[in-house]
């Protein structure tokens, strides 16, 4: 997890970007968020239920499923990225049946070969822990929990038990996409998560400007933002590299000068 504990150990919060594997030149698609100053990037294994995605992650997870992304691209797409991005973090991001149905074993072997550093599985429940964590956990990968705005002092025991690399905050009891919490709640929140956990602590869910950005950095120790990446891969095809790497520059300066402007 050296990668992931790097990322927001720089003095300044960290951009968090994600795409969905399999939805266009992904390979090109994740270089240009790296160019752009992406911190970590969260790489979506598509899936055919995405529960807790809206209609942008949604529409990605069915281009790339109709174009055939099977997890062994998902795996080849990761293990590329890994050779030619070897310092930046890698986290995988889905849902539990693509991970387990081979067995945890085979999914944490699979992960330390291709340099994964972390997973986010969104359905997976603290109390289903054995199902995946003790496999990544041995192989050093970060499994990385979420909590929401309904997570409160009595459950964030059990969702900070085994977690590693940071701790997502789902800044709305809702899906991915435009809707985006009042600030108020998000400031508080994180200050109340931070009271609990020494795991940096992120912040997603309707991030898509730089302004919303650098507006939560200033609290958090990094935002991620998704939707807003897909919906240029949709929008651009084969072009969308040069628009990816220009939001994630202007995301990027928002998020790492966040401190900074405060002050």
């Amino acid at each position: 997890m050296t990668r992931l504990s790097d990322a927001f150990a720089k003095g300044r919060p960290a951009l968090v970007c994600f795409i969905t594997a399999g939805d266009g030149d992904t390979g090109a698609n994740l270089d240009a968020l790296v160019a752009g100053g992406a911190d970590v990037i969260e790489l979506g294994m598509p899936f055919t239920d995405p529960m807790a995605d809206g209609s942008a992650i949604q529409a990605a997870d069915i281009r790339a499923l109709a174009a055939g992304t099977t997890t062994a691209d998902v795996l080849a797409i990761a293990t590329a990225f890994r050779t030619r991005h070897p310092a930046v973090p890698l986290v995988l991001m889905g849902y539990a049946n693509p991970m387990v149905r081979r067995g945890p074993d085979w999914f944490a072997d699979a992960l330390d070969v291709a340099g994964v550093d972390g997973v986010i599985s969104v359905d997976l429940a603290p109390e289903e822990d054995a199902d995946l964590g003790p496999a990544l956990r041995g192989k050093g990968i970060a499994l990385i929990r979420l909590a929401t705005p309904t997570t409160d002092d009595a459950r964030l025991p059990a969702v900070l038990a085994g977690a590693g690399g940071f701790l997502y905050y789902v800044s709305v009891a809702g899906i991915t996409g435009k809707q985006q919490a009042a600030m108020a709640s998000i400031e508080e929140n994180v200050m109340r998560l931070k009271q609990q956990t020494d795991l940096p602590v992120a912040v997603g869910f309707g991030v898509r400007t730089p302004d919303q950005a650098a507006t939560i950095a200033r609290v958090a120790d990094g935002v991620v933002v998704g939707s807003a990446f897909v919906e240029l891969v949709a929008e651009h095809g084969a072009a969308a590299p040069a628009h990816l790497q220009a939001l994630a520059s202007g995301l990027s300066a928002a998020v790492h000068g966040a401190r900074g402007a405060r002050a």
